[in-house]
């Protein structure tokens, strides 16, 4: 069995009578770009923080290569680090910040001013060695961050939101940059995000944090068609949630009633399934099929309620006959747009495969 390259074994973080991170396990391939994700006070930067070894964990083990890091210090675990602030050396050039960690090292001049360039060539700022950090745009900054934290080749990298600061089309730029440096240079990457669209562009893996443990681990598209949790179906994506009955349930398979005589079968369920039991059914905006009432006879009645023109889509907010609020998304031409307007009477169906069901606990 081949050994993983970067092993997070039992990890947990106690500050006084607080638990910030629990019992955290985690398998990194050599070269992977993993992403842990999750809203603010999740754990995710506390468990990045460990393995740069600015925190000692108060349980669990590092492995890198198979030997623990614990008992060494962060400034000699080789491992790059790059943060929401740039902190690049205001008084140094962007040259000389790429080259202070090798000048740290003490390796020679030629291969310091060689690798200055191969950084500068990586990053696409060839000519700017010379600016001072205050001179540039914050994205260049944050690429001079990047090239500095890659010039000594650490077999890790760890980033903590390192583009929150900086404007959507900026931080879509920098991100498309990350990812080409990533293939480029086949670095492990850690990258701590609550951006979960950032997530989904830049991850091989995203690990989906929640009040200190792990709530999945798996690509986005895994989290986003198979979330094992309502908290990571609410968190990946957009989510519309009816509440239920669980009529009866086998072999991960559901029967429910959404009240009114509709009963849906073959719901994929997570989970315990207890017949009886409230639930609630989870459709992506995207897998809702939308007809006017007119035309279809089955499925939810609601009303149009508002209509948002989005571009490459159509957002339309609809409420049931229950006052349930759904959102669905239509492909801009799509013909079930054709005409609606708000007030309009309409019936929402979806496939029951598509759906998800939560058992309430």
């Amino acid at each position: 069995m081949t050994r993983p390259f970067l092993e997070i074994k039992g990890i947990k973080k106690q500050y006084g009578p607080v638990t910030a991170v629990q019992n955290v396990d985690l398998q990194v391939e050599r070269g992977e770009f993993l992403t842990f994700l999750g809203p603010s006070g999740s754990g995710k930067s506390t468990t990045l923080y460990i393995l740069a070894g600015f925190e000692d964990p108060t349980a669990g083990d590092i492995l890198l290569d198979g030997k623990s890091l614990l008992s060494t210090p962060s400034h000699k675990r080789n491992i790059g680090m790059v943060f929401q602030r740039y902190t690049l050396f205001p008084h140094l050039s962007v040259g000389e910040n790429i080259a202070f960690p090798l000048k740290v090292r003490r390796l020679p001049k030629a291969t310091i001013d060689a690798k200055v360039k191969e950084m500068l060539r990586l990053v696409r700022l060839e000519g700017f060695e010379d600016r001072k950090p205050a001179q540039m745009s914050g994205g260049q900054q944050q690429r001079v961050a990047l090239a500095r934290a890659l010039a000594y080749d650490p077999p890790v990298l760890l980033m903590d939101e390192p583009l929150s600061a900086l404007d959507k089309k900026l931080r879509e730029e920098i991100q498309y940059e990350i990812r080409r440096i990533h293939q480029q240079t086949e670095v492990t990457i850690l990258y701590v995000t609550h951006d979960q669209e950032e997530a989904l562009r830049l991850s091989d893996r995203i690990a989906v944090f929640s009040k200190g443990v792990i709530d999945q681990i798996g690509t986005g598209s895994q989290l986003y068609a198979n979330p094992r949790t309502r908290f990571v179906a609410e968190f990946i994506g957009d989510s519309d949630f009816i509440a239920c009955d669980l009529l009866s349930a086998s072999d991960g398979q559901a029967t429910v009633s959404l009240g009114d005589g509709m009963v849906f079968d073959n719901i994929p369920v997570h989970g315990d399934a207890v017949s009886g039991s409230r639930a609630s059914l989870m459709l992506r905006p995207e897998r809702i099929r939308l007809s006017k009432d007119n035309e279809q006879t089955t499925g939810i009645a609601a009303t149009v309620s508002d209509i948002t023109f989005l571009g490459s889509n159509i957002h339309v907010m609809t409420e049931t006959t229950s006052g349930k609020k759904l959102a669905v998304r239509l492909p801009f031409g799509n013909e079930a747009i054709s005409g609606l307007s708000r007030g309009d009477h309409i019936r929402l169906n979806f496939d029951p495969q598509a759906a998800r069901l939560f058992c309430e606990v």
